[in-house]
């Protein structure tokens, strides 16, 4: 499986956007998790490479060699670009995968530009349900690296993982500056504003255990959508769920591209 690396420019942000596979009956555009990077993604978009999609992973700002202003932001802006990438690296409509932040990310890119989205398939899709103290606790550790392994590796399973998922494979991989830029532009955007991903059909893949975004996000969009909005139950994992599920996720993913 042949990975490329290339470089997409507006405005005052530049980004790195690594792609896998050839084109194929559909491009597939893949956004990370909180303050996390595109290599969450690594298995999930080889899988669908190899099933003969073209798989793109832009990297956020302000992470994996993307740059481009972080203070002052909202999801809109953020959503642009995507924008940018799909217009300028792949043919649209694109099917959009967006893992628990990057599901916002999505579904405003859906809104705010519709012609360059198909569907949505949306793994860990909170932002109705209130999250937890606790578990906003936990976050926070995971996002400060000067914790003691042991306390980061807690707050990790609080958080993120199922019971008897190892969290261990999360201790890395965080960007505690770009994760405190996303929760910024997430409090300085309506949800109203993204919640409907602007008319688009929405696959929810729905955790077992997911302590930050419960199955009540997922039922209120099957609520006001109907039809639109299917779920899948993904068993035996948290919010992290791609590195804990990997098998369950992709069977549902490539179900949801056909």
């Amino acid at each position: 499986m042949t990975w490329s690396e290339r470089r997409v420019t507006h405005g005052e942000t530049d980004l790195l956007v690594r792609q896998v596979g050839q084109a194929g009956r559909r491009d597939v555009v893949m956004l990370p998790s909180l303050g996390r990077g595109s290599h969450d993604f690594d298995d999930l978009a080889a899988r669908v490479a190899e099933a003969g999609y073209r798989v793109t992973l832009p990297e956020p700002r302000g992470i994996g060699g993307s740059t481009g202003p972080l203070a002052g932001q909202s999801l809109h802006d953020f959503a642009n670009d995507v924008a940018a990438v799909i217009a300028s690296a792949v043919t649209p409509p694109v099917t959009l995968i967006g893992h628990a932040y990057g599901n916002r990310v999505a579904r405003t890119v859906a809104a705010d530009h519709p012609a360059l989205v198909d569907r949505l398939v949306l793994i860990a899709s909170g932002g109705i349900v209130p999250i937890r103290p606790h578990i906003l606790e936990a976050m926070r550790g995971c996002l400060t690296p000067t914790l003691p392994r042991a306390e980061r590796l807690q707050h990790l399973q609080t958080a993120f993982f199922a019971p008897g998922n190892d969290p261990a494979v999360w201790l890395d991989g965080w960007w505690p500056e770009a994760a405190a830029a996303q929760s910024a532009a997430v409090r300085a955007t309506n949800t109203e504003d993204w919640w409907e991903a602007g008319g688009k059909p929405i696959v929810v893949l729905q955790a077992s255990d997911d302590a930050i975004a419960p199955r009540a996000n997922a039922e209120d969009l099957k609520r006001r959508l109907g039809e639109r909005v299917s779920i899948v139950d993904i068993t035996g994992a948290g919010h992290a769920m791609l590195p804990e599920q990997p098998q369950q996720i992709a069977d549902a993913v490539l179900a949801a591209l056909k």
